[in-house]
């Protein structure tokens, strides 16, 4: 008598629903076995040889990291080391490199956080406000910028700096950094947000929201993973910057990483080993930043291969 009757619409809803089921697994064992009797061997051995291409220096630059500086030159460059030693780990650390690691964290964060932040804004403003002659003028701005490269501009950049008494500091870096993080975050954020449906903005419209709890509470969590994805790749590519360093700084406490494995370089060789003990060492930071923002900056970048 606990027991629950079940009315025949329910119980033919469940054979349906059981149907659909026996249906698509049927269907996806068929496409398996189509899929497994057409094995893809150009796709596998292109796979794997782009796997060595990219293992191989890897694991170069690991092995060779712990091998001794004297014995280099006298081994097989492949070869795993005889005798590991961290000594060219404790050469870099030793070597002011905790001051390169802050400069280059410094840089970098001064440099992505502001550049996201105003480049979702004016995606936002953009998008939301594509009708107005103004925006759709500073948006042909932001466009064309990304057609500048950073070579072309790095004599007005430095006469700019040294106008602005900003020379041999690290906001000469943070600045030039920003102008040109945001042009490429503004184009992805900007096709990111035009996905979002018009319903959702007309909703939080007639709720009373303004438009900056729309921005922040609507538009931000439904792009994150774009926003993920501009934040890192400006990341890594501030963080290996090497020109600007070069030349805006001046002063060995103003050095970034980059800029910094240049003291390992003497007049007549190189200490090869501690140069990419530094290399490590240097990486570390992006491998934890990938780690830690891996689903979102696949999920950004698949969903932006799929528009």
């Amino acid at each position: 008598m606990g027991m629950t009757q079940t009315t025949r619409p329910e119980r033919a809803a469940a054979a349906g629903t059981k149907t659909h089921r026996h249906r698509r697994r049927a269907g996806g064992e068929q496409r398996s076995r189509a899929l497994g009797e057409r094995p893809n061997w150009l796709g596998g051995v292109a796979g794997w040889l782009w796997l060595a291409i990219v293992i191989v220096p890897i694991y170069w630059i690991l092995i060779t990291s712990f091998k001794a500086q004297s014995t280099y030159y006298a081994t097989n460059p492949l070869a795993p080391p005889t005798e590991p030693t961290l000594g060219n780990y404790q050469m870099v650390i030793e070597s002011d490199f905790p001051l390169y690691f802050l400069n280059s964290l410094i840089v970098t964060v001064g440099a992505v956080v502001p550049a996201v932040t105003v480049a979702f804004m004016a995606a936002y403003a953009i998008v939301r406000g594509g009708a107005h002659r103004f925006l759709r003028g500073v948006n042909s701005l932001f466009l064309m910028g990304l057609a500048i490269p950073l070579q072309a501009t790095i004599i007005p950049i430095y006469l700019i700096i040294i106008r602005l008494r900003l020379y041999d500091s690290l906001t000469a870096l943070i600045l030039p950094s920003i102008a040109f993080a945001i042009p490429l975050s503004v184009l992805v954020l900007a096709n990111f947000i035009r996905d979002v449906p018009k319903e959702l903005f007309e909703s939080m419209r007639l709720d009373g929201a303004g438009e900056m709890r729309t921005l922040w509470r609507l538009a931000l969590p439904l792009t994150l993973p774009a926003v993920v994805t501009v934040t890192i790749y400006n990341a890594l590519t501030i963080w290996n910057g090497f020109l600007l360093p070069l030349i805006l700084t001046q002063s060995p406490d103003k050095r970034t990483l980059p800029l910094a494995l240049w003291t390992f370089q003497g007049q007549y060789s190189v200490n090869v080993p501690a140069v990419l003990a530094s290399v490590v060492l240097t990486t570390l930071p992006l491998l934890i930043l990938y780690v830690v923002g891996r689903r979102q900056l696949l999920s950004g970048l698949t969903a932006g291969f799929s528009k």
